[in-house]
């Protein structure tokens, strides 16, 4: 099971917390905008004497208006074509339980989220690679780059869109490529789609639900996690047209008896969320984004990719080894008593020996905290050696 590159570092910011040091964590992407008091208020008034167990699919009501949410988003699925998960981490789980048996292969763009790797493990399943570039700014490879690596244990295709780790936001021209793909291979499509609220530049996201003649092969992965800053709430879904599938995941939900009441109380409420807070938290971030891409433009030897979605990006440094590099910061470097924590960047590769002279950046903190983690960024690369 491989270890998270996200978390791993933990114990030794710890220690370096502890030494009086105050770091800025870029490492991780919680992000610091206040979850909607709507959601909170759900929880703080409501009035249980008994906290007891929902249905195992996610309570009726709340599916409902998932479905109604979606509905808005020009994606047309009804309530029980969804299963409410413990974040969108198990919904992803049971994708891959559902659809795969241990030895079958997914293949995925890298860098992709460092836990699918984990995910991936844990259904005895194997990650078949397409790897992207950032030269290309993490674009979308060749479909002919992905039909060289189908073989009869080829089940999926997974995508991140937006992307983590890179930002990248897959156009409508190359969802439907690998729509075709799909459909000519007999490959399930899952599309991990929790960043959907979060596309720059006047970029519109476009969800595999909404791409017709998918409705037996897309799986959609979803989250309130990041959409309501509400990670700790640990509620998401898995949306598919595809009874089967959804028959089948449902007996997984039901081997872990239900998602927690109280979260789904909070994430029904954000649903009634007003656009105005969206629109705030998207010119905020892509303040941010632009902040943080202009002062990683001024460092000698740092190459970045531009994001166009999510929260975050991929910085290639003038390093051999990120994971050190990221430890050196926490234990052996600080600028005026403050360093930065980051995300080595070969944890969201599979491919052995990619993306070691690379990190991932989450813009999750305020401008001047930003500019002040890259400044101890570039006084860290004049003095570190490899």
């Amino acid at each position: 099971m491989p270890e998270s590159p996200i978390r791993k570092l933990v114990p030794f910011a710890e220690i370096a917390t502890k030494q009086g040091k105050s770091i800025y964590h870029l490492n991780i992407g919680q992000p610091d905008i206040k979850t909607p008091q709507i959601a909170l208020d759900a929880v703080k008034n409501n009035s249980l004497e008994i906290l007891a167990y929902t249905r195992s699919e996610g309570s009726e009501t709340y599916r409902q208006k998932i479905a109604d949410y979606y509905a808005k988003n020009d994606i047309n699925v009804k309530h029980d074509d969804i299963i409410v998960t413990t974040g969108g981490s198990e919904a992803l789980l049971f994708a891959f339980g559902s659809i795969m048996d241990v030895d079958d292969e997914v293949i995925i763009p890298e860098p992709f989220y460092a836990n699918y790797n984990g995910f991936s493990t844990a259904s005895g399943v194997k990650v078949v690679p397409v790897i992207s570039k950032i030269e290309d700014n993490f674009a979308l490879p060749p479909i002919e780059e992905f039909e060289k690596l189908i073989t009869p244990k080829t089940k999926a295709i997974l995508i991140c869109n937006p992307g983590n780790p890179t930002g990248y936001l897959y156009s409508k021209e190359e969802i439907k490529k690998l729509a075709d793909i799909v459909k000519k291979h007999d490959l399930f499509l899952i599309a991990d789609e929790v960043y959907r609220e979060f596309a720059y530049d006047g970029a519109k996201h476009y969800s595999i639900l909404q791409e017709e003649g998918l409705d037996d092969y897309a799986i959609v992965i979803d989250s309130v996690s990041k959409r309501y800053s509400m990670c700790g709430a640990r509620i998401g879904c898995l949306v598919s047209k595809n009874k089967q599938v959804i028959k089948t995941a449902l007996k997984f939900a039901q081997a872990r008896l239900s998602p927690p009441t109280l979260a789904q109380i909070a994430s029904e409420a954000a649903l009634e969320t007003p656009q105005s807070y969206f629109d705030d938290v998207i010119e905020e971030y892509v303040e941010r984004r632009n902040t943080l891409i202009t002062e990683l433009n001024k460092i000698e030897g740092v190459k970045v990719g531009n994001p166009k979605g999510a929260f975050y990006c991929i910085a290639e440094l003038p390093i051999k080894n990120s994971d050190k590099f990221a430890q050196w910061l926490l234990e052996e470097f600080d600028v005026d008593g403050e360093t930065i924590m980051v995300a080595p960047a070969a944890g969201f590769y599979s491919t052995p020996g990619v993306g070691l002279n690379q990190i991932r950046i989450a813009y999750v903190l305020n401008k001047e905290s930003l500019i002040k983690s890259v400044n101890i960024l570039k006084e860290a690369l004049k003095i570190y050696k490899d």
